[in-house]
């Protein structure tokens, strides 16, 4: 049986094989390119929110950050309003790797969406945008209905 949701979680997999291999050569695993995609979008966000937005639990982002750390792609500093959180910041030196994992990134993107109109990517956007947007609500209820 291949239901939309197969199809999807197969494309996606795809996908990041994909962009995994590619940015080897930069020594950037799947948690780590993700990691920084994410960070580059919002630099200096609390380490608990990244986890969250990466879609990850805690240990397995500090295991991310250790690794991005000792490539001084990232360092963490402790956040001022709250002791006991940290916040997460590129360096310098995450610039020119940063630039060229959004060349690869950019490239496959190209690759993949091939053959699609301009509009039609737009349109897989719009309802892309849709779908996350049903599922945040279904979460939501779900949230909801556990915290009773």
């Amino acid at each position: 049986m291949n239901t939309l949701g197969m199809a999807l979680a197969c494309l996606v997999r795809q996908w990041r094989w994909v962009n995994d291999e590619r940015l080897k050569p930069l020594g950037l695993t799947q948690s780590r390119w993700i990691t920084l995609s994410h960070l580059k979008l919002e630099d200096g966000i609390l380490q608990h929110q990244l986890a969250r937005r990466v879609g990850v639990e805690h240990p397995s982002l500090v295991r991310t950050l250790d690794g991005l750390e000792q490539q001084g792609l990232v360092e963490r500093r402790p956040c001022p309003d709250d002791r006991r959180g940290k916040r997460v910041y590129l360096t310098p030196a995450a610039g020119p790797v940063l630039a060229q994992m959004d060349e690869v990134l950019d490239d496959s993107r190209r690759q993949v969406l091939a053959g699609l109109s301009e509009q039609e990517i737009r349109e897989l956007n719009r309802m892309i945008e849709h779908l996350n947007q049903n599922l945040q609500g279904i979460g939501m209820d779900i949230s909801a209905a556990t915290t009773r």
